[in-house]
């Protein structure tokens, strides 16, 4: 049996977003969205999380690209007198490896964004990450910690076949390979940990390696040899006009992705394919 989970990230970045995830959780394939605790849409994405009930939500771990939950006093190292993180998730990454002050920021800004989402009233019940910052080392050595504390027991491991990805996408080489590496080498790392938590994970998550570009086409390409278990889709729709959308990810695709969890031609193949539309509870869309 294959499984098959869609998911929207950055959900609270944005009206755009935000509108964006309710059409496709009411009108298409969509079963869960990824929420950013300091998105400037915060509040309207509780309000849409409200009224769709069954949308089930998880958090996006914003540490880089994105605003910080916490006042800017309280992580002067973090973040600039704005709450703002850095934008250049390198040189992130290696502050937050090397820098052991860094740590006890870290961690009250992560709890803090799982705390926000709670309080909202909204259950967590998936942890990703912006970036997918959440796996890195020192990240997934906090998360460890507060997940089974908070009840989280499902985890984005950001692994994808590179070779399958190729076949139907012949752009950026060097560039997925690259990241095809790094994610390789953060999920080796992840799997021990999140195995002895008994925290639960896809077989491999499609949109990795093409992030921004999860058209309608590459969808139906790629659906016809998903592996056996359980296989997440991450997807970033969006309405436009929509400046924050623009302004952050000018490259992306967001109406075609939207599209394509929209799609008539898709939801079809994947029933004559049986593979199942479900969230990750287990919950059966279609």
């Amino acid at each position: 049996m294959k499984q098959l989970i869609i998911t929207s990230d950055d959900f609270g970045l944005s009206t755009g977003v935000n509108r964006a995830v309710e059409q496709a959780w009411r009108d298409g394939l969509l079963t869960c969205a990824s929420i950013m605790p300091g998105g400037s849409a915060f509040d309207e994405a509780v309000a849409v999380a409200r009224r769709n009930p069954g949308l089930q939500i998880g958090l996006h771990l914003t540490l880089v690209q994105g605003r910080a939950v916490l006042p800017p006093a309280d992580l002067p190292a973090l973040v600039d007198r704005e709450g703002n993180f850095s934008d250049n998730p390198v040189t992130s990454g290696f502050r937050y490896f090397f820098d052991r002050g860094l740590y006890c920021q870290l961690k009250r800004e992560i709890e803090a964004q799982i705390t926000r989402v709670l309080a909202a009233g909204i259950p967590l019940t998936h942890i990703d990450g912006h970036l997918n910052i959440h796996l890195h080392p020192t990240v997934l050595r906090i998360l460890a910690e507060l997940m089974p504390r908070y009840g989280i027991t499902t985890f984005r491991l950001s692994r994808e076949r590179l070779s399958h990805n190729l076949r139907f996408d012949h752009e950026r080489k060097f560039g997925k390979t690259l990241e095809n590496l790094i994610f390789g080498f953060l999920t080796d790392h992840a799997l021990p940990e999140l195995d002895r938590l008994g925290i639960s994970y896809a077989t491999e998550v499609k949109g990795v390696l093409n992030s921004g570009r999860m058209t309608e086409r590459y969808a139906l390409d790629i659906i016809d040899e998903l592996q056996d278990g359980m296989t997440e889709m991450y997807f970033h729709p969006g309405i436009l006009p929509d400046a924050e959308i623009s302004r952050r990810m000018p490259d992306y695709r967001h109406t075609e992705e939207l599209a394509a969890i929209m799609s008539p031609t898709l939801k079809n193949r994947l029933k004559e394919l049986q593979i199942q539309i479900q969230n990750y509870r287990g919950e059966i869309k279609c």
